[in-house]
Formats: C-alpha cells, sequence, structure tokens
C-alpha cells in the first residue's frame, strides 16, 4: 500500500458511505466514514516515508492501529490539529465527532444523525476534517 492507494482509498469509502446514505444503511456509512479518514492519515504518515530507507520501527509500528488521534500524532499533525480546532470552531466541533470514531463500529447499529453528522464532519468543504488532512498530505 502506498500514498497514493491511500489518498484513491480515503476517496473511495467517501463515495461509498454517500451510497450507503442515499440507501438508508447508516450503520455502513458512519464506519466507512471514518475509515475514510484513517485511510487519509496513513496517506501523511507514508508521506514521511523516504524511498529507499529502512522504515523507523517506531513510525511502523505506530501507523498500525485505527486510532484517529494516534495516527493524526504519528503522521506528526499535533501541532497543526491543535492550531486549527483554536482557530476554528467549525472544525473544532467537526474533528469532535470524528475523533471518538472506532473501527469498533462496524460491529454497532448508527443512526441516520450520527452517519449524517460523521459523514458531513468529514466532508465539509471549508471545515472538513478532510480538507485539512488534504494540506497534509
Amino acid at each position: 500500500m502506498n500514498r497514493n492507494s491511500l489518498k484513491k482509498l480515503a476517496t473511495i469509502r467517501l463515495k461509498e458511505a454517500e451510497a450507503l446514505l442515499a440507501t438508508k444503511n447508516y450503520s455502513g456509512a458512519y464506519y466507512l466514514s471514518g475509515y475514510a479518514v484513517e485511510c487519509a492519515l496513513k496517506a501523511c504518515i507514508a508521506k514521511k516515508t523516504k524511498r529507499y530507507d529502512f522504515p523507523d520501527r517506531n513510525l511502523a509500528n505506530d501507523s498500525w492501529t485505527h486510532n484517529i488521534i494516534k495516527l493524526a500524532d504519528t503522521a506528526g499533525l499535533m501541532d497543526s490539529l491543535e492550531h486549527e480546532i483554536k482557530l476554528d470552531p467549525i472544525f473544532k466541533n467537526n474533528w469532535n465527532i470524528i475523533r471518538d470514531w472506532s473501527e469498533q463500529s462496524r460491529y454497532q447499529i448508527h443512526s441516520k444523525t450520527k452517519a449524517y453528522s460523521i459523514y458531513f464532519a468529514i466532508t465539509d468543504g471549508s471545515h472538513g476534517v478532510l480538507k485539512w488532512i488534504e494540506q497534509h498530505w
């Protein structure tokens, strides 16, 4: 898996989430929306890897997680994240919606409201989590 593949996967997962929202499959839409953020953050981590360099063990180990906050930290984005949260209260609200996503959500039932909330927190054109991540990938 390389950086471009991860970026593409993030886009695909959001399109899949949108299709699931349209067909009222809210639990799957919720899960795939969060998974898109996971893929996008992993693309940021992949950007830190230099071609032909042996990967740093801690970076590699820390990358094998589904935890959104840990992935943002591993990608080196915490300073930028804290700055954006202070600067933009709408982004802060969007981040607060996405940060608690877990891969375990695939085993849970999610409401229409929750599914749309996470999807829009990610895709908001001005204050969305994905827009912020794209500045770093």
